[in-house]
C-alpha cells in the first residue's frame, strides 16, 4: 500500500471510530491492532507492549497526575471559596466589576486546575448567578467566563502541554512557560473587550454605585493575606521551572503540598477530602497515560509504514510557502476541533505534523504553542465545544443559541491573539529561552 494511501485510510478510520463515539483509547488500540497485523505480523505484539511500558513510564508524565490532585484539592476543599470573596472585595469602583472579577478568577483558577471545563462550571455556578442578579448582559457575562475557562489549558499548569510537549518531543517545561505571556496578553485582551463594550453601551453593566453596594466590605490588607497561599502556590510552581531550580514534575509535586498546606490554613483539610481527592486524580492520570499509551503507538506505525517521512518530504518539495503550509495546517485543527475532542485530536496530528515542522524548521516551542492555541478555541467553538456545554450544564435554564453566540466574539479575539503571536513571535519564545 502507497504511503499516502495508508496515511488516509489510518486517519479516515480513526476519526470515523471518534465521530461514532468509541472511546478514545480504544480507537487507537483498534487502528493498532490492524496495523500490526498488516505490517509487522502478529509476532511483533511484543513490540505494542513494549511501547505501551515505555510510555506509562516517562518520567516527564508524572507531573500530570501531580497537577491534577493540586487542583482536586483545592477545589474540593473549598479553599477557591476564599479566594473567590477576597478577590470580589478587591477589586475598586469599576463600572463592569463583575467582567474583571470573572476574568481575574478565571485566569488564577486556570492557573490552579489546567482543566478548561472545570473552570467553566466552577465560574458558572458561582460568578454567573451573581452577574444576572446585578443585572449583567447575559451573552457578554457568558462570553467573559467562557474567555476564562480557555485560559486554563494556557496558563501552566496545564495537561495537555504537557502531552503535546511529550508527543512532540518538545521541553515541558519551556512549552509550559510558553504560555505564560500568551495567556495573560489574552486575559487583557478579552477584559478590555468587555469593559469597552460597557462604555459603548452603559447597558450592558449596572450604575457603579449600584454594583458597590452589593460587595462585601473588607479590610484590603485581610483580603489580600487570604490571596497568598494561592499566589505563593503559582509562583512557586512556575518560579521553580522558570528559573529551572526543579523539573515540571518536582514543580507539581510542590503544588501538590502547597494546596495541602493551602486548605490545612482555611480549616478545610479533612481526610475524606484528601481521599476523594486521590481517586479522582488516579482515575483521570490513568486514563491520559491509556489513551497515551495506544496513541504513541500510532505514531510509530506510521513511521514505521513510511508515511511520516514521505509526508514531509512532498511538503518540502511543494511551492507553497511556510507560511501558508502553516495556516493550512492550523485551519485543518480549527475545523476538526469543531466536531472533535481537542486531546484526541491532537494525538492523531502530532505524528504527521511533526516531521513537517522539523522540515519547515519552525521553532517547535513557538508552533506547539500556537496549536495549543488552536486547540483551546475547540471548547469554545460550536456546535460540540466542551467548555461550553460544561457551563451549560451548570447553568440549566440559559439558551445553548445563547451560549453560542456569546462565544463568537471570544473565538475571534483567540484568533486575533495567533496573528499577533504570528507576527511576534517572541511573545511565545520570550520566557522559554530564559531556562
Amino acid at each position: 500500500m502507497e504511503w499516502w494511501m495508508t496515511l488516509l485510510v489510518a486517519g479516515s478510520l480513526l476519526l470515523g471510530l471518534f465521530f461514532a463515539g468509541v472511546p478514545i483509547f480504544l480507537a487507537f488500540l483498534v487502528i493498532n491492532v490492524g496495523g500490526v497485523i498488516a505490517f509487522l505480523g502478529p509476532n511483533a505484539f511484543s513490540m505494542v507492549v513494549n511501547s505501551v511500558f515505555d510510555t506509562t513510564t516517562t518520567g516527564t508524565l508524572t507531573a500530570i497526575p501531580l497537577f491534577v490532585l493540586m487542583g482536586e484539592i483545592l477545589f474540593r476543599s473549598g479553599s477557591t471559596a476564599v479566594l473567590f470573596d477576597a478577590v470580589d472585595s478587591l477589586i475598586g469602583r469599576v463600572r463592569g466589576r463583575q467582567y474583571v472579577l470573572a476574568m481575574a478568577l478565571a485566569t488564577v483558577f486556570g492557573a490552579l486546575s489546567g482543566s478548561n471545563m472545570a473552570v467553566a462550571a466552577m465560574m458558572g455556578r458561582t460568578v454567573y448567578p451573581a452577574m444576572q442578579s446585578r443585572n449583567y448582559d447575559s451573552k457578554l457575562s457568558i462570553g467573559v467566563i467562557l474567555a476564562g475557562a480557555s485560559l486554563a489549558p494556557i496558563i501552566p499548569p496545564s495537561v495537555l502541554a504537557i502531552i503535546i510537549a511529550t508527543l512532540a518531543n518538545v521541553s515541558v517545561a519551556g512549552l509550559l512557560v510558553a504560555g505564560i505571556l500568551p495567556g495573560l496578553m489574552i486575559s487583557v485582551m478579552c477584559l478590555a473587550y468587555a469593559l469597552g463594550r460597557c462604555v459603548l453601551n452603559p447597558a450592558l453593566a449596572p450604575g457603579v454605585e449600584a454594583d458597590m453596594d452589593r460587595a462585601a466590605p473588607a479590610s484590603p490588607a485581610m483580603q489580600l493575606l487570604k490571596c497568598l497561599p494561592f499566589l505563593i502556590i503559582i509562583a512557586s510552581v512556575m518560579g521553580f521551572i522558570l528559573t529551572g531550580v526543579a523539573t515540571p514534575s518536582e514543580s507539581a509535586a510542590t503544588g501538590v503540598v502547597g494546596a495541602l498546606v493551602t486548605a490545612a490554613i482555611f480549616r478545610r483539610l479533612t481526610w475524606e477530602m484528601v481521599w476523594e481527592s486521590l481517586g479522582q486524580a488516579a482515575y483521570i492520570a490513568s486514563m491520559i497515560l491509556l489513551i497515551m499509551a495506544t496513541s504513541t503507538m500510532f505514531s510509530q506505525l506510521l513511521a514505521f509504514s513510511g508515511a511520516t517521512s514521505n509526508l514531509a518530504e512532498l511538503v518540502l518539495q511543494s511551492t507553497l510557502s511556510p507560511g501558508l503550509i502553516l495556516l493550512l495546517m492550523m485551519l485543518i485543527v480549527f475545523v476538526f476541533c469543531m466536531f472533535i475532542d481537542q486531546v484526541a485530536l491532537m494525538l492523531v496530528v502530532i505524528p504527521i505534523f511533526l516531521p513537517v515542522v522539523e522540515a519547515l524548521q519552525f521553532d517547535p516551542v513557538w508552533f506547539w504553542l500556537m496549536m495549543l492555541l488552536n486547540v483551546t478555541i475547540g471548547g469554545i467553538t460550536p456546535p460540540f465545544g466542551y467548555a461550553m456545554f460544561a457551563f451549560k450544564g451548570v447553568v440549566p435554564d440559559v439558551d445553548l443559541r445563547t451560549v453560542f453566540r456569546a462565544s463568537v466574539p471570544i473565538v475571534c479575539l483567540f484568533i486575533l491573539a495567533m496573528v499577533i503571536i504570528y507576527f511576534v513571535p517572541a511573545i511565545a519564545t520570550l520566557l522559554p529561552g530564559l531556562l
